[in-house]
């Protein structure tokens, strides 16, 4: 398993790693237009961890969870001034239903502040069962596995996922977070996935890869925390090809898990 690290020093624990990562050094190349509407940004630190259990990742979740604050804001109306948010697409609890939705998804909108589209069709929440059934292809059953029982989270008819940020509460008031980050399933190819941040003009402030790990069923984590909210939206790339219903498989597949992310402040 490849891993690199930058910054001062790394933690190394349960096939996993830690990264603390300037944002010079850490920076991945874009291969896209977004390159050229690149914004220089001050150093950032990178959490990453990857590995063949949940275990693996756990340390690099709980510290990037630390670092936010600590405090799980959940449903609760903003503004408020530290904390985080999360989404595990788990229903409230061990939720195994199958439950697709429409682009854009907002079903987080109101109470989390986050606004999810795709270029696809829509999105599924699902146990690995549940997308083995939503995309034709019972090979899925054992390729993904959940971080957060018992649903993960894919967008169907593309591999890519974008999250516009506003103030949790309701009235549509766009926000900035200070950090986000990304639990995947089986994550096999280094530079497969990876999860790009942009400022309130689009701009680009920082790309990077997620951690590969080789196996079926693994875990892989990226979060990225800026010294103050500068973050209003971000894409996340999940494998080299999408999900095709009915299809063989090919490439990397790749589907999500929790999100985490720094608690939305209102646009300056």
């Amino acid at each position: 398993m490849k891993k690199s690290v930058s910054f001062l020093a790394a933690a190394v624990a349960a096939l996993g790693v830690l990264t603390w990562a300037s944002a010079q050094n850490a920076q991945a190349k874009d291969k896209d237009k977004d390159r050229d509407r690149h914004v220089e940004t001050r150093p950032a630190a990178v959490f990453q961890a990857a590995g063949p259990n949940a275990a693996s990742i756990q340390s690099a979740v709980d510290q990037f969870r630390a670092a936010l604050g600590g405090v799980n804001n959940g449903n609760v109306p903003g503004p408020i001034a530290t904390g985080r948010r999360e989404i595990n697409w788990d229903g409230g609890g061990n939720n195994p239903a199958t439950s697709p939705g429409p682009t854009p998804f907002q079903v987080f909108l109101t109470t989390r502040g986050a606004d999810i589209t795709t270029p696809g069709s829509g999105f599924v929440q699902a146990t690995p069962a549940g997308l083995a059934d939503t995309f034709g292809n019972q090979a899925l059953t054992g390729i993904f596995q959940a971080f957060s029982p018992l649903r993960l989270f894919a967008p169907i008819g593309s591999n890519v996922t974008d999250v516009a940020f506003f103030l949790p509460g309701g009235g549509n008031i766009a926000a900035e977070t200070s950090a986000f980050g990304v639990v995947f399933s089986d994550v096999d190819r280094e530079e497969s996935t990876r999860i790009k941040y942009f400022d309130a003009h689009g701009r680009l402030l920082f790309s990077t890869n997620a951690p590969a790990s080789p196996g079926t069923a693994t875990f892989s984590f990226m979060g990225v925390r800026f010294a103050d909210a500068r973050i209003a939206s971000v894409r996340i790339i999940t494998g080299n090809e999408e999900i095709e219903v009915g299809r063989r498989l090919k490439g990397d597949i790749v589907v999500m898990d929790d999100f985490v992310y720094g608690e939305p402040q209102a646009a300056q």
